[in-house]
């Protein structure tokens, strides 16, 4: 029997051809663990607003890796010092830092899973996957949790300027179509640099970074944070939550035996095993919203009213405002559908309830992205721009909503 050829060539619509660089890249692809990101949704909820966001985490991760190997190509011509060894670890680690996400990306943290978050799934699966590959991603899994001694490398996987974000930003504007989210990542990887083992960027490199802090910030107002994904997105948490409720009562719920399981269990992070690890393997978009399709016949009042909210993109009303939420206006409202609805106090949360956003572009409180000045010192960006608005990209700007039934005749 021949030799598969692993050494594959992808086409992708953002970079054109990706390169998949070894056989053992091409292994932990087709592994069953990241195939199933082919059914996991990039961006939630978010084609209820943008048509074209149907893409993936699959997709994703394909282009961090490929645009890490940029990265990493362009260190070594400036002189930095990479390993094959540490070369692989940071393209195994950027291929699998989103290996962890449940279903649209975030419900599932929000509403069943409640004390487990990604990144803490996303180490396990590589802890399992490195069992499965004798111990070839104990270096990777080293860098991804901040232990390995050369710092620069944990800041090309999670930084305020790493590539996770330059792809996302880059992907997600060109299936949403906001084109102000559009960043040139070939750009910012041209001017990356180490300096005492720290990521740098090069002072010519500033207004690249300047378009891309901006880019983001328009990307979270205009696509992440728009009004209706939001109220798409915590709908779909309602709807798991009181799913959750219900089957915590003995009701019996339709739905696969995946999602059923998660359902049916508290799930806390020391207790997961091999076995519970693999239930959630095969836990994806389609679980959920085979089982909402199904529940929108159910005869509990919430869950099913809920349920059609989304399957027919027939979302509760928000409305986004700069002040706090008035609790009198709550109350009023809450008063209403309550009434209207033949409800519970307690039901009536998941009709009408407040909330806030946030929209951070550049963290002051996190690692600051650093420029290397021609004279080799070092500086904060926001120091080192002559623009007025880094500074501003800098301030947390937080918007208050509130949401409830649209109104019924």
């Amino acid at each position: 029997m021949s030799q598969i050829n692993k050494l594959k060539i992808l086409n992708d619509p953002i970079y054109g051809f990706i390169t998949i660089p070894n056989t053992l890249l091409y292994d932990l692809i087709q592994h069953p663990y990241f195939q199933r990101l082919r059914r996991i949704s990039q961006m939630g909820m978010s084609y209820l607003v943008y048509p074209g966001a149907h893409h993936t985490r699959f997709h994703h991760a394909l282009g961090c890796l490929h645009i890490m190997q940029n990265a990493v190509q362009t260190l070594k011509f400036k002189g930095v010092a990479i390993s094959d060894e540490e070369e692989n670890a940071l393209y195994i680690a950027i291929l699998l830092h989103d290996i962890g996400h449940g279903p649209f990306s975030h419900a599932l943290e929000n509403s069943v899973l409640e004390e487990v978050h990604h990144e803490e799934l996303s180490l396990l699966f590589m802890e399992q996957l490195n069992k499965e590959f004798d111990g070839k991603l104990a270096l990777a899994i080293q860098v991804f949790k901040g232990e390995y001694h050369r710092k620069f490398m944990l800041q090309l996987i999670s930084s305020q300027l790493d590539m996770d974000r330059m792809d996302y930003l880059k992907r997600d504007s060109f299936y949403t179509g906001v084109n102000e989210g559009n960043v040139n990542s070939e750009r910012l990887i041209q001017m990356l640099n180490v300096q005492d083992d720290v990521l740098v960027m090069e002072e010519k490199g500033i207004y690249s970074i300047e378009k891309f802090l901006m880019a983001r910030r328009l990307m979270y107002w205009q696509a992440y944070l728009h009004k209706t994904s939001v109220v798409a997105e915590l709908t779909l948490t309602k709807i798991l939550k009181r799913a959750k409720e219900l089957t915590s009562r003995g009701e019996v719920l339709f739905g696969s035996p995946f999602l059923l399981f998660f359902l049916n269990h508290k799930i806390e992070l020391k207790q997961i095993d091999k076995t519970i690890l693999d239930t959630f393997s095969n836990l994806d978009d389609y679980d959920v919203l085979g089982a909402i399709k199904q529940w929108q016949f159910h005869d509990d009042f919430v869950l099913s009213s809920l349920s059609k909210m989304v399957i027919n993109r027939n979302l509760l009303k928000i409305e986004l405002t700069e002040d706090k939420i008035n609790k009198i206006k709550l109350l009023e409202l809450k008063e209403k559908y309550t009434k209207l609805y033949n409800l519970s106090d307690k039901d009536v949360d998941y009709f009408v309830f407040k909330g806030k956003i946030k929209n951070e572009a550049y963290s002051k409180s996190s690692e600051p992205i650093r420029i290397l000045k021609k004279d080799k010192t070092i500086e904060n960006v926001v120091a080192a721009s002559d623009q007025m608005h880094l500074k501003a990209l800098s301030k947390t700007i937080v918007k208050y909503f509130i949401c409830y039934p649209k109104a019924v005749d």
